[in-house]
């Protein structure tokens, strides 16, 4: 796609499957997405935060964070701000400034493939980062790229409007199409997951439960007392 784009208008999930898929967590969403992770390179810059909203992407030149200024202006209560850029960096896309006017926009959290700074900043203000870097370097505000169009961040295709989920497991990225399923069966999992916790807490073995010792003997590894002499 040529040229370079501010895409008004798009369509985002309904704030209740948002919220379910926030609640049930990165780990489960992507099992119950069977993918969807972004790279773990992409790591959370502070401790506790869970966070799922409406992706707003942006595509930067390296080292250059002047279309992030242009999607501010376009970001809503609940939005996750996923920036990238056209070829490897580290550079700091945003920092505690930046951050600012994206939290008075109602943006909850920012994910980028490059890297952000002030990080002490952030954590003090409560406004969680999953970056590629943490880097003092700053950008300039000098060159076009687009807002709301498709992205790669971390390896992991984004569209704008669709569900990004995350926490101190990661980053997982659920198409908007498929979000209400995705969290119906994330729910399942969660279920299912209850009752084998109780399972375990109760004294069963993951061999047992999982059916494990036929698999364990078919691949010819052997009980013994004691290692045999060579």
């Amino acid at each position: 796609m040529a040229g370079h784009y501010v895409v008004r208008n798009v369509a985002r999930p309904d704030a209740e499957t948002v919220a379910g898929l926030r609640a049930a967590g990165v780990a489960t969403v992507h099992e119950a997405l069977g993918g969807g992770l972004v790279s773990p390179e992409v790591g959370a810059r502070q401790e506790g935060a869970a966070i799922a909203g409406a992706a707003v992407t942006v595509v930067c030149r390296p080292g250059d964070n002047l279309m992030i200024h242009a999607a501010v202006e376009l970001c809503r209560e609940g939005d996750v701000l996923v920036a990238t850029t056209t070829s490897p960096s580290t550079v700091a896309v945003l920092g505690e400034l930046l951050a600012t006017s994206l939290r008075a926009r109602g943006v909850v959290g920012v994910v980028t493939d490059a890297g952000v700074r002030d990080i002490a900043e952030l954590r003090a203000m409560g406004f969680p980062v999953w970056a590629r870097a943490v880097s003092a370097q700053g950008p300039v505000k000098t060159s076009p790229g687009s807002v709301n169009v498709p992205v790669v961040c971390g390896g992991r295709l984004v569209r704008a409007g669709d569900v990004i989920v995350a926490d101190d497991d990661g980053v997982v990225c659920v198409p908007r199409s498929t979000a209400p399923e995705v969290l119906a069966t994330a729910r399942k999992r969660l279920a299912a997951e209850q009752a084998k916790r109780a399972r375990f807490e109760n004294g069963e073995l993951g061999l047992d439960m999982y059916g494990l010792r036929g698999l364990i003997d078919g691949l010819g590894v052997q009980y013994v007392d004691d290692l045999p002499e060579r």
